[in-house]
């Protein structure tokens, strides 16, 4: 793969983590997570090229 394509999914990636770790905190802050576990699932699709990628898993709150 060049590395135009290599640098910009990684800027997408990067984008991707930091605004949905950001997200989650504020919603975890906001509600009593205190001791929960919750299941979650993150998707990313690509229309045009007619992908979904799903990756799930758990995030506990603090104690």
């Amino acid at each position: 793969m060049s590395d135009d394509f290599n640098m910009s999914m990684r800027k997408f990636l990067k984008q991707v983590g930091v605004t949905s770790q950001q997200a989650i905190e504020e919603a975890m802050r906001d509600g009593d997570t205190t001791g929960k576990t919750f299941s979650v699932k993150a998707t990313i699709t690509i229309e045009a090229l007619d992908l979904t990628h799903e990756v799930t898993g758990q995030i506990t709150g603090a104690d």
